[in-house]
């Protein structure tokens, strides 16, 4: 019986292995950036390379005097998609936060 549980624990950690790589590659192809902790999963779009507008940069400059950013539709309107996991402990009222 004790043969079995290494075996399982191997195709099990395969199983995560390729799971992970399967992930990687899909978030990559959609343009996507991934970012995680205990209290939650993110996931942000990112500009494309082959975008013909910025080339990558994800937006351009416009203005004058005061240039300002504008977004590239290749990424901007794009939604950001968050799973909270754990709730974020508030800062106790009675003490400041440094």
């Amino acid at each position: 019986m004790t043969a079995h549980r290494p075996r399982a624990a191997l195709l099990c950690a395969a199983v995560v292995l390729l799971a992970a790589a399967t992930a990687a590659a899909a978030l990559k192809a959609g343009h996507w950036r991934l970012y995680a902790d205990r209290h939650r999963f993110q996931l942000t779009s990112q500009p494309r390379r082959s975008c013909p507008d910025c080339r990558g940069a994800g937006g351009w400059w416009t203005g004058d005097a005061n240039p300002e950013m504008e977004a590239c539709g290749c990424w901007a309107d794009r939604p950001e998609l968050r799973v909270r996991l754990v709730p974020v402990p508030a800062w106790p009222d009675n003490e400041p936060p440094f």
